[in-house]
């Protein structure tokens, strides 16, 4: 009679093992970089100025003003260019608003990035448009994407099965690029006061964890690569840290560095196990 232990299968135990890692390394780098106070959320003098818990969403100017068939315009246009000029370490950002909106001076410096998000996206819209870089050669693909689906009632099902078809597609057409999964994160709950506050209600967070348990399955199976952000902007409450977002949805600068902590651990991880 085998033991629990040896049922449980290896592929989540070095995921668990990976991301645990990740987890604990990316706390010490924002301890080291910002101090332990501001990750647990206390202002500290080194912080952004702006990184108080309901300051505006991030500003994109004249981008703000766009359709979405203009949105895939430009965002043709910018991977022409990349598949043009093949940057070396291309890396692309795959997904909605929340990556989007990630300042370019908080992406790690040893890569090119090619931004490829649009807000509001969903799972079916990014499957869909995935063929808009299918001429860059990137070296990373990171995705995020699935909070729109839940806001807009789609099921479990639905959003895992586009998942799954956008792992598949991207390992297809992209051998020979490493991608990587990211974890949905939660909503603020009853302190969000973002302007669909009742839709966010409406989507348990606990839904959110388990869900993103079923993501981490399928990506590892299709083989792709796992990162869970979800540890790291959770509170006790179970909800997304008030200290790291804008209006319980969307980050604030705060949240975008313990992002990029994730990011640049991450990075660095996958170098040293290529050595």
């Amino acid at each position: 009679m085998s033991t629990p232990a040896k049922n449980f299968p290896t592929w989540a135990i070095l995921s668990l093992v990976t991301n645990g890692v990740l987890l604990l390394a990316a706390i010490l780098l924002i301890w080291r970089q910002q101090g332990v106070a501001a990750f647990f959320g206390a202002i500290s003098p080194i912080q952004f100025k702006a990184d108080t818990p309901r300051q505006p969403a991030p500003e994109l100017g004249l981008r703000r003003k766009l359709n979405y068939q203009q949105w895939i315009d430009i965002l043709k246009k910018e991977a022409t260019v990349a598949a043009q000029k093949r940057p070396p370490r291309l890396t692309i950002l795959a997904g909605d608003s929340l990556s989007l909106w990630f300042p370019p001076e908080l992406l790690p410096e040893n890569r090119k990035w090619l931004n490829q998000a649009i807000s509001g996206e969903n799972t079916a819209g990014l499957l869909k448009r995935l063929e808009l870089f299918d001429r860059t050669q990137p070296e990373t693909i990171f995705v995020m994407i699935g909070i729109n689906d839940l806001i807009q009632g789609n099921s479990n099902e639905i959003i895992l099965n586009n998942q799954r078809q956008i792992m598949r597609y991207l390992r297809r057409v992209h051998p020979q690029t490493q991608i990587v999964m990211q974890s949905i994160l939660p909503h603020g709950g009853e302190q969000a006061t973002w302007e669909g506050r009742e839709k966010l209600l409406a989507i348990p967070n606990q839904r959110i964890r388990k869900l993103n348990q079923q993501l981490q399955h399928i990506t590892i199976t299709e083989g792709g690569k796992y990162l869970d952000l979800y540890p790291l902007f959770v509170n006790n409450q179970g909800n997304l840290r008030s200290e790291l977002s804008t209006d319980g949805l969307h980050l604030n600068p705060q949240g975008y560095l313990v992002w990029s902590s994730a990011l640049k651990l991450y990075s660095r991880m996958e170098l040293e196990a290529k050595r």
